[in-house]
């Protein structure tokens, strides 16, 4: 069977239970695991398909906490290393009225930084497999390293590559390293989804189809444009499709964005999407691969957290058939 394999940071969120408060007056948190490749993990795993996690985290028992959620979320822990070195990162959310979030990280360095290139097997791979990654691990460290690796090591075995470049600024020492780190990994990916906030910041052009047109450098073949509670917009080079969102009541838009690209990657591994594949798929089944995307991330958005919040397949697909989108 193909699996989807995440490289990249796993974390503890730390929840605030109190909406609409600065993250300096939040007095009490609620903890759930988090970081953006592992929520996408668990997403797939939890939709029916296998999912692994390529990651480092601290001997500690947030790093306990994490394996644990992990695995009950059916994700595959066999490639995360444990460490003494360095602490299993942390990131505390404030939550605004309306459910966006905002973040402080606890990592210089957390344990994921220091996964190594030379830790990762070249047997892992198959054809037909998936490495999806973000953005947030791609500082200067040993896991970049690890990443480039990845990727090569899944090219050379015909699997796909899908980056979620994932901003999020207060990480970077500068704005303007985040952004060349995502353009110097854009062209390795042959899917790339990019939320309407960080379209304009990634390429530096205001005009949306103009900007999406950029962002076919390389290898990439497919540009998934998220809008939140609007849907999201498919691109292929020569083609465009649009889709709705779904009506929710949002509580917490953390994992939303995740459950998004978990489902769609999802039904690229039901369709055993490659990369000679992906285009012809793309144009034969976007309208139900978008609809499952879709109403991954509208369901996650009411609840808390990431993969605490995530649906079952059997939920998504009854949001799609009772909205009729």
């Amino acid at each position: 069977m193909t699996k989807l394999y995440s490289i990249g940071e796993v974390l503890i969120d730390f929840i605030p239970q109190q909406k609409g408060e600065a993250l300096k007056d939040v007095v009490t948190f609620e903890r759930a695991p988090g970081g953006a490749p592992a929520n996408v993990a668990a997403a797939v795993a939890k939709f029916g398909h296998d999912a692994s996690m390529i990651t480092k985290l601290g001997i500690d028992a947030f790093g306990d906490f994490l394996i644990e959620q992990l695995q009950q979320a059916g994700v595959k822990t066999d490639k995360i290393l444990r460490t003494k070195e360095a602490n299993t990162g942390l990131a505390f959310v404030s939550l605004k009225e309306d459910g966006e979030r905002d973040f402080s990280f606890y990592r210089k360095p957390s344990a994921d930084l220091l996964f190594r290139e030379e830790e990762i097997n070249s047997d892992w791979f198959s054809e037909g497999d998936i490495l999806h990654f973000c953005s947030v691990d791609l500082v200067e460290s040993p896991m970049k390293l690890a990443h480039k690796r990845a990727i090569e090591l899944m090219k050379e075995k015909g699997g796909l590559i899908s980056f979620d470049p994932n901003v999020r600024l207060p990480l970077w020492d500068q704005p303007e390293d985040c952004r060349n780190a995502i353009l110097e990994f854009l062209p390795y990916a042959h899917l790339v989804k990019v939320s309407d906030e960080e379209l304009e910041f990634i390429t530096g052009i205001s005009d949306i189809e103009e900007a999406i047109a950029s962002l076919f450098a390389g290898d990439v073949q497919a540009v998934v444009f998220t809008k939140g509670a609007a849907g999201a917009d498919l691109y292929l080079k020569d083609n465009k499709w649009k889709s709705s969102g779904y009506t929710v009541d949002v509580q917490d838009t953390t994992g939303a964005g995740d459950a998004f690209i978990g489902g769609f990657l999802f039904k690229l591994l039901e369709a055993k999407a490659a990369p000679d594949s992906l285009q012809k798929v793309l144009k034969e089944q976007n309208g139900e691969i978008l609809k499952f995307a879709n109403a991954s991330g509208a369901l996650t958005a009411t609840g808390k957290g990431a993969i605490s919040a995530l649906p079952e397949k059997e939920q998504v697909i009854g949001l799609i058939q009772e909205q009729h989108i």
